[in-house]
């Protein structure tokens, strides 16, 4: 058979839709207006691309491959909008560490006595370590919840153990 008769995407594997960060089955999609904000800029941006793809005639193949995975994340993320329970840190409670809290640790003892380390607690999507922003699921989120300034805890760290004290609890609008 000539292979002028046979599609492109017939010998190929389905596309790969990237999953977006996990949230636990059963818990709740906690996000900071921020992040419901960015969400929504990501939809804006997808549904964007999406058009251009759509107006794109050139190569039939390649178009339904790219909507397909446009159309996965936009589903996806449609999922994730509905499911988003705000939390504005403003309203938390100030004594103690919650959701959307910056806070900072101090190594009291273990790996790097004297360390300071400060993250701010955040939905899973906008989670980026990078800049300190730490998933509310994460396991040193989940360790530090609940958590009062001077109080002092023990963070396993893979096989290490630090013992830590809370020195600051924030809940800024821009973190």
């Amino acid at each position: 058979m000539s292979r002028a008769f046979v599609k492109e995407d017939d010998a190929g594997e389905a596309p790969i839709i990237p999953p977006r960060a996990a949230l636990p089955a059963g818990v709740p999609n906690y996000v900071r207006p921020q992040g419901l904000e960015k969400l929504r800029a990501e939809l804006e941006a997808l549904e964007t691309e999406r058009s251009a793809v759509e107006a794109n005639r050139e190569n039939d193949a390649d178009r339904t491959r790219q909507l397909t995975i446009l159309n996965g994340k936009l589903n996806a993320l449609n999922g994730r909008i509905a499911s988003a329970k705000v939390i504005d840190p403003q309203e938390q409670t100030t004594d103690e560490v919650r959701f959307g809290a910056t806070v900072r640790l101090r190594t009291i003892r273990g790996s790097q006595p004297g360390t300071i380390r400060q993250f701010t607690i955040v939905g899973v999507d906008e989670a980026d370590v990078t800049q300190g922003l730490i998933a509310f699921v994460a396991p040193i989120a989940q360790a530090v919840t609940g958590a009062k300034v001077g109080e002092k805890l023990l963070l396993k760290l893979g096989r290490l153990e630090d013992e830590v004290e809370v020195q600051e609890i924030r809940y800024d609008q821009t973190s």
